[in-house]
C-alpha cells in the first residue's frame, strides 16, 4: 500500500466513469438527521424523508452515483452483526445507514442486506494483516486486542421495515494512498444462515468518506497517533470525486462536542435499484484498492500481484 498517490493518480471523473458496464443505479443522498438515528416507531420520519429526498430531485429521489471499486480487501462470509469491532481500539463510530428504492420514489427497502468492511486505526484490514499500510506504523499484531484476524472491522445487517440498518464500529485509520473510507455493499434476495447472509444479488458496491476535518483531527488521538506518514484528503483521493453526500460523504456528528475522543454518529441514505446487479468491478481501480497494489509479504488469498493499477484501467 506504499507509493506515490500523485504518480498513479486518477481523475476522480475517471474514476467513476470506468466502471466496466456495471454502473448501477445505486445513488447517496443525504436524509434528515433526527430520522436517521430516531431509536422509537420512525416509520413517518423515514416517509417524510424519503418525500424531501424525491421533491428535491425533481421526481428522482437521489442524484444517481456509479457504483465504485470494492478494492483487493473483500471477503466472503462477513458475520451478520451490529457491533464489528472485536475489541479493536479506536475512536467510537456509531453508523446509521437507510436504504431506499431510488427507482420508487424513495421508499424503503425492506430486508436488504448492507454489509461494511474497513481498515483498523493504524490502515490494516482484517484477513489481509502483513498488507503495508505505508507510512510508518506498528505491525498489525502489536494492537493488543483479541480480534479474529479474518473477521474484524467487517460485517452484515438486514434493514428493517424502514430500511434502517445501524452499526458500532471506530473511526477507521487511513493507509497509502487513500483518504479515510468505509467500503459498502447492499445486497438484495438473499437470507440470513449460519451467522452469514447468503444468495441473492448485490445491488451497489461503494464507498463512504469522511471529513478532513474531522479525520485529521481524530488521527492525533491514540491510537491513530501511532501511524505516521503522509495522510490523503478528499480532494486528492482517487475515488472519491467530489460529489458531498451523493458521492458518499458521511455526514458526522460528534457524541460530545469538543472531546472527539468520545466518538462519532455518521448517517447516510442509500438510494439502490432493487432489480439491479452489481458484480463490485466499479471505477477507481484495482491494485491498493484503487491505487498502487499493496507491499510486504502477501497473506494467504491476498490479490495477486498483477492486479490491474490505476494505470491500467485509463
Amino acid at each position: 500500500m506504499t507509493g506515490n498517490h500523485k504518480d498513479s493518480n486518477v481523475s476522480r471523473r475517471r474514476a467513476l466513469a470506468v466502471t466496466g458496464g456495471t454502473v448501477v443505479a445505486g445513488g447517496l443522498a443525504v436524509a434528515g438527521y433526527q430520522a436517521a438515528f430516531a431509536d422509537g416507531t420512525p416509520a413517518a420520519g423515514a416517509t417524510a424523508t424519503a418525500s424531501a429526498s424525491a421533491s428535491s430531485g425533481g421526481g428522482s429521489c437521489t442524484t444517481l452515483m456509479a457504483s465504485v471499486t470494492e478494492g483487493p480487501y473483500y471477503l466472503d462470509g462477513a458475520l451478520v452483526r451490529k457491533d464489528i469491532t472485536e475489541g479493536k481500539s479506536g475512536v467510537p463510530l456509531t453508523l446509521r445507514l437507510t436504504v431506499v428504492d431510488a427507482t420508487d420514489g424513495c421508499t424503503p427497502v425492506p430486508g436488504a442486506a448492507v454489509e461494511i468492511w474497513h481498515c483498523d486505526a493504524w490502515g490494516y484490514y482484517s484477513g489481509y494483516t502483513t498488507a503495508n499500510p505505508g507510512g510508518s506504523a506498528p505491525a498489525e499484531s502489536e494492537d493488543g486486542s483479541t480480534a479474529d484476524d479474518d473477521t474484524y472491522l467487517r460485517g452484515y445487517q438486514i434493514a428493517n421495515a424502514n430500511g434502517v440498518v445501524k452499526f458500532r464500529t471506530i473511526f477507521p485509520g487511513w493507509y497509502t494512498p487513500r483518504t479515510c473510507h468505509i467500503h459498502v455493499k447492499v445486497h438484495t434476495g438473499g437470507e440470513k444462515e449460519d451467522g452469514t447472509y447468503e444468495g441473492g444479488k448485490v445491488n451497489f458496491t461503494g464507498q463512504l468518506f469522511f471529513d478532513d476535518e474531522a479525520a485529521q483531527e481524530i488521527f492525533t488521538l491514540e491510537p491513530y497517533d501511532r501511524h505516521s506518514g503522509s495522510y490523503t484528503k478528499l480532494d486528492d483521493d482517487m475515488v472519491y470525486d467530489g460529489g458531498g453526500a451523493g458521492s458518499g460523504l458521511l455526514t458526522l456528528e460528534p457524541v460530545k462536542k469538543a472531546d472527539p475522543a468520545k466518538g462519532y454518529r455518521g448517517f447516510l441514505t442509500l438510494g439502490v435499484d432493487p432489480d439491479a446487479e452489481n458484480t463490485g468491478a466499479g471505477g477507481g481501480a484495482g491494485g491498493g484498492d484503487g491505487g498502487t497494489p499493496p507491499t510486504g509479504t502477501p497473506p494467504t488469498g491476498a490479490p495477486p500481484s498483477d492486479a490491474p493499477s490505476a494505470s491500467a484501467s485509463s
